[in-house]
């Protein structure tokens, strides 16, 4: 087997003749969000605190069951918007509860109101704060891309640590599995496999 050929066994050929990483399969919305989102850096306190919201959901779940509720996680959680989120009543988390569009889970439901309470008082007085911490545990770009899925780590030292901080200021589902996912779909870290169109974009 040529070198090329391990390399292709981590990724899957679209359609449209783009090779993707091998997550993607032929689903058109997981397609998108692996060409447009993941990997990608992205700034900002509130898109930071959805990404970190939806991953904490994900947890026991697969991504795309998430992105395809994702429309009606931004719907019933005001955009997620730490501001709004933070005052959400017990009259909200009922109505949550009873939204089957999205992953009726009470205690990701109370975690995420509380992880947004946490938010707004970092935030509050130093607007980009949840970004710089966030994004302060970013590691140094690897010296050599992923070439198949083995050299994907679960976990790592940066996700480790950073999951540790965010624990330590009182937030909640996030271990430091689900840390080196945000990661990953926040492009802290960009595990766009060798022979991906992405990885050479």
């Amino acid at each position: 087997m040529s070198d090329t050929d391990t390399v292709f066994h981590s990724v899957v050929e679209g359609a449209d003749g783009k090779h993707r990483c091998w997550w993607v399969g032929s689903d058109a919305e997981y397609q998108r969000y692996h060409d447009e989102e993941w990997g990608r850096p992205l700034h900002g306190d509130q898109p930071l605190f959805e990404k970190l919201s939806l991953e904490a959901f994900q947890a026991g779940l697969s991504w795309i069951t998430i992105l395809r509720r994702r429309p009606a996680f931004r719907e019933a959680f005001a955009g997620f918007d730490p501001r709004v989120v933070a005052r959400y009543s017990d009259a909200d988390i009922e109505r949550l509860m009873s939204d089957e569009r999205i992953i009726r889970n009470r205690a990701k439901v109370l975690a995420t109101i509380g992880n947004a309470c946490i938010t707004l008082d970092l935030t509050a007085t130093t607007p980009g704060r949840l970004d710089e911490l966030m994004w302060g545990f970013a590691p140094p770009s690897r010296a050599a891309r992923p070439q198949s899925i083995s050299d994907i780590p679960a976990i790592t030292p940066e996700s480790t640590a950073l999951s540790a901080e965010l624990r330590a200021r009182g937030y909640r589902f996030v271990g430091p599995t689900t840390a080196y996912a945000l990661m990953q779909s926040s492009g802290m870290v960009d595990d766009h496999l060798q022979g991906c169109w992405r990885a050479a974009s």
